[in-house]
This record gives structure tokens, sequence and C-alpha cells, in this order.
């Protein structure tokens, strides 16, 4: 008898302990589908937590890490900064030309060189040489003389014919090297110098811009022509000769005469990318 409960009491218990059935079936399926839910939910969260990670160190790796510096071009400007005379030399000579008025030269009716320019040489720019001895210590190779100012002798490549000059100092050879005006100053004259101040003046016919060591031949040739009249005998000096006369007259507020406007857009349209020239002086 006792064995007998014993074995009811071990029926009702092991039924309960492994329940059976379409309702057991849908708990363990709904306990499953939880279980697959939340162990989803933490691997999401896990790669979430992962690419923010990744995404904040990346972030910082960029901001930590120098970076390397970018080249910068230096190529010329489109156009000259107005007022500024240094933007010059940082500018295509055919956009300085392009900004020049053209206009018809004015009358030498009562010009003169001395009254007008100043004589020669003056000490401009207050360095304690005159104009003459700064030109020929700039231009000349091996240039000698007592002190720093006076040059005595040198060597001097003409720019205008190639021509090699030894230069002498002295009553019958220092005439062989002549310090030539770019822009001659009668020309200057003929296109707006007349309205420059005296000061404006000295300064121009002083302007280191302006001035250049040449054979004495070629300097006499030229004269007060313009760029239409006269260029070097050597043309491959031809695109600095003429996108520093533009220079100086841009540097000086003058203009330019059709003639000369076409002659000087003939030379440059040979010239490449040349720039214009800057005045040190024009700007104290």
């Amino acid at each position: 008898m006792r064995d007998a409960r014993l074995s009811s009491y071990k029926r009702r218990h092991v039924r309960r302990a492994l329940p059976s059935g379409p309702r057991y079936a849908r708990a363990v399926t709904i306990r499953t589908t939880r279980i697959a839910i939340i162990a989803i939910a933490v691997c999401v969260v896990c790669l979430v937590t992962s690419g923010v990670l990744y995404v904040t160190s990346s972030t910082a790796a960029v901001v930590l890490t120098p970076s390397r510096p970018t080249s910068v071009s230096h190529s010329p400007t489109a156009a000259p900064v107005v007022g500024e005379v240094g933007a010059v030399g940082t500018t295509l000579a055919t956009v300085l030309l392009a900004s020049l008025p053209v206009k018809p030269a004015l009358t030498m009716a009562g010009y003169n060189r001395t009254r007008d320019f100043g004589t020669a040489w003056l000490d401009e720019d207050r360095n304690g040489c005159d104009t003459r001895n700064d030109i020929l210590r700039r231009d000349l190779t091996d240039p000698i003389g007592p002190g720093v100012c006076k040059v005595l002798t040198g060597i001097l490549v003409s720019p205008y014919t190639g021509q090699t000059i030894n230069f002498v100092r002295g009553a019958k050879t220092s005439s062989l090297v002549q310090i030539d005006h770019l822009v001659a100053l009668g020309d200057a004259w003929e296109t707006g110098a007349q309205s420059l101040t005296q000061q404006r003046r000295l300064r121009l016919a002083n302007d280191p811009l302006e001035l250049m060591a040449v054979d004495g031949r070629s300097n006499d040739e030229k004269s007060d022509k313009d760029a239409s009249e006269w260029l070097p005998s050597d043309a491959s000096f031809d695109c600095v000769y003429v996108a520093r006369q533009i220079s100086v007259k841009v540097t000086y507020s003058l203009w330019v005469t059709r003639a000369e406007h076409d002659a000087m857009e003939r030379v440059l349209a040979h010239c490449g990318a040349i720039t214009g020239t800057s005045s040190l002086l024009a700007q104290r």
C-alpha cells in the first residue's frame, strides 16, 4: 500500500517537473524568442558601441595628426591693386598695359629737362651717393672705386646690344657707358608727367626702376623715342625693356599713345607670363 502511494506521488511530481502539451510548447517558444531578441539587442548595442568608438578614435586621430603643409602658388595676379605700387611686381605686364590709358601725346612746347626733372644726378634715395653711381654699382660687374659711392672701373654687358664694355671713369671714356631712362623723360613729359608735382618728377627721373646702364651709342640713338619708334637691337631684351617701361608708366600714372600701346602689345605677345617690376623708391 505504501509502495502504491509512493509510486503515485512520484508520478504526480515527475509530471509537474516535466510539463508537456500545447501550453508548454507555446511557453518555450515565447521564452526562446525573448532570449533571441535579447541576444540580438546585445549584439546591436555592441556593434553600435564599437562603431562610435571607432569613429571617435578616428576623429581624434584626424584632429591630432598634423597635416602636411600645402604648397602655395605664387602665380602672377590677374590685375594690379589700385593704389598699391608694390602690386606692379606681381602683375602680368599684359594686364598692366591694359590698365594704362591710351591718349594722344601732349605738346613738348616749353619743355626743359633740367627745370622739369631736376639736374643729373641727384641723391633722391638719400643714401649718400648720386643716382648715376648707384646704377653703375648695380649694373656693372666688378665695380671698383674709392668708398661705396664713386665707381672708377667695371665691366658692362649692354642689355641693348650684348656688347661688352670695359668702363673707365674719365672725361673721354665715361660717356661710353650711360644711364638710360627707360621711359625717355621727353616721352614721359608728353604722356602725363606735366601733371605730376615737381617732387614726383624728380623721383621719376632718379628711380632705379626707370634707369639702366647701357652703351652710350644706343642711348643716343634712342633719345626721346617710345617703343613704337625704338627697340633694342638685341631683340632678346625686348620683353624686359617693354615690361619695365610699362611698370614705370603704371607706377607714375602716365599713359601710352595708340602707336606705343600697339608696339608694346606686339612685343608682349612673345614674352609669356612676364610680370612688371615694383619700385621701392616710389613707395616712400
